[in-house]
């Protein structure tokens, strides 16, 4: 797999654990899988400071999230990416990652 073009949209199918991405991709976010493990109850007060400071200045740090099969599966970030859902946001800035091999 070649460089990320800017602006695009990937699909999860396009990056394989192997992939060294470096730059942040535009995904969209109801690709997005958010594992148990990170389904923790969201700051109200934080997500809503964040959409504020989104709307301002934009997402200044992307979201982590790793390429599954047919999705993503968000790694860090949930605050970042509730915050751009109550943005009515449809794509989101994020880094792939590879997955931790055990």
């Amino acid at each position: 797999m070649g460089a990320a073009t800017p602006g695009r949209l990937y699909t999860a199918g396009e990056f394989h654990e192997d992939s060294h991405q470096m730059k942040p991709v535009k995904i969209k976010i109801s690709d997005i899988y958010v594992p148990a493990a990170l389904r923790v109850p969201v700051d109200a007060a934080k997500v809503e400071a964040l959409a504020l400071d989104i709307a301002d200045k934009g997402l200044l740090v992307p979201i982590m999230v790793r390429a599954d099969k047919e999705r993503y599966v968000l790694v860090a970030g949930l605050h970042r990416l509730e915050a751009c859902k109550a943005l009515g946001e449809a794509t989101i800035l994020a880094e792939v990652v590879q997955a931790r091999k055990h």
